[in-house]
C-alpha cells in the first residue's frame, strides 16, 4: 500500500456531523471534490482553518463560495515569530522572508482583524502558543499574537480556536488572564485528563483528532473519557493525523466517521448518539 494513497471511504455515518478543522488548501483535488468526499459519508459542514494572512483570505474566500464552509482566520503561533524575527529557511512554504519587526505583526493582525468581521468567518484561529518548533526567542511574539486573537475574538464575538502544542500551563495561564472569549475551542486537543476537567471547568470546547486513534495515544483516550460529551468536537486536522489504520496517509474531511467511531467506543456511547452530540457542539461552538 502506497503512504501517498488515499485510504477508502468509510461507511457512512447515520447522522450528519461537521469537521471542526481541516485545511483544504493542503489537501490534494479541488474543494468541490473534498467537499463531496465528506459529504457522501454525512460530513455536511467543514471549518476551513487559515494560518497566516493569505491562508485566511482563502479561508474566508471559499467559505463565502460554499454554503457547508465556515472559516476561521488567524496567524499560526508559529506564523507570529517568523513575521517578527524572519523566515530565513522559508520553512512556511513563503519563500525567505526578511525580519518585520513588531510593526509588520500589528499590520499581519489588523488583515486577520478585518477578516473576522466578516459573515461567513465564525472563528478566530488557529491561534495560541507552540513551544514544540518555535524556541524562547518566538515566545514573546506568540503570546503577543495570541492576545491579540483573544482580542479580535471577543470584539468580533466569534470563536476563539486553540493551537496548543507543548504549552499548556502557559495557554491556561493566557486564557485566564486575558479572559476567554464566550466561545473557545482547544483544536487537536492534546492534555492529558487532569487537563480536560480544568477545560470543563471554563467550558472550553476540546476538539479530538486521528490522533487520539494512535496505540501511544492514551492520556488522549483518558482526556475524552472524562471530557464532557456537550464539549466534545471532532476534527480531521487534514491532511494531517490521518486516524489508524491509516496512519501516514493524507488525511481528509471524509475520514471524520474513523475518529467518530474510535471516539464513541472511548466514551462508551454508540456513534449516533456521539454525533448528534458533536453536530449541535459544533454548531454552537461555532455559531451557525
Amino acid at each position: 500500500m502506497s503512504r501517498t494513497e488515499a485510504p477508502p471511504l468509510p461507511e457512512p455515518l447515520r447522522v450528519p456531523v461537521a469537521d471542526s478543522h481541516t485545511h483544504l488548501d493542503m489537501q490534494d483535488g479541488t474543494v468541490e471534490e473534498g467537499l463531496a468526499r465528506a459529504a457522501a459519508v454525512n460530513v455536511t459542514t467543514v471549518i476551513q482553518v487559515g494560518c497566516d494572512v493569505k491562508g485566511s483570505h482563502w479561508a474566508a474566500e471559499t467559505a463565502a463560495a460554499h454554503p457547508s464552509v465556515y472559516a476561521a482566520v488567524a496567524l499560526h503561533p508559529n506564523e507570529a515569530p517568523r513575521i517578527v524575527h524572519g523566515d530565513p529557511d522559508g520553512w512556511s512554504r513563503q519563500g525567505a522572508r526578511e525580519a518585520g519587526g513588531t510593526a509588520a505583526l500589528h499590520e499581519a493582525l489588523a488583515e486577520i482583524d478585518a477578516l473576522a468581521a466578516l459573515d461567513h468567518v465564525r472563528g478566530v484561529g488557529e491561534t495560541g502558543l507552540d513551544y514544540f518548533r518555535t524556541g524562547p526567542e518566538g515566545m514573546a511574539a506568540q503570546e503577543e499574537s495570541f492576545r491579540a486573537h483573544i482580542e479580535i475574538a471577543k470584539r468580533h464575538g466569534k470563536a476563539l480556536v486553540i493551537h496548543d502544542r507543548e504549552a499548556h500551563a502557559d495557554v491556561l495561564r493566557v486564557l485566564a488572564d486575558a479572559g476567554a472569549p464566550e466561545r473557545t475551542v482547544f483544536h487537536c486537543y492534546s492534555g492529558d485528563a487532569d487537563m480536560a476537567r480544568i477545560c470543563a471547568d471554563a467550558g472550553y470546547f476540546m476538539s479530538f483528532a486521528g490522533n487520539m486513534t494512535f496505540k501511544n495515544a492514551q492520556p488522549l483516550r483518558d482526556a475524552l473519557a472524562v471530557a464532557p460529551t456537550e464539549l466534545v468536537l471532532v476534527e480531521t486536522d487534514a491532511p494531517f493525523l490521518t486516524p489508524a489504520p491509516y496512519r501516514g496517509r493524507p488525511n481528509a474531511p471524509y475520514l471524520i466517521p474513523v475518529t467518530l467511531r474510535a471516539m464513541a467506543a472511548v466514551k462508551g456511547i454508540d456513534e449516533d448518539t456521539l454525533a448528534s452530540a458533536i453536530v449541535d457542539n459544533t454548531a454552537r461552538a461555532f455559531d451557525y
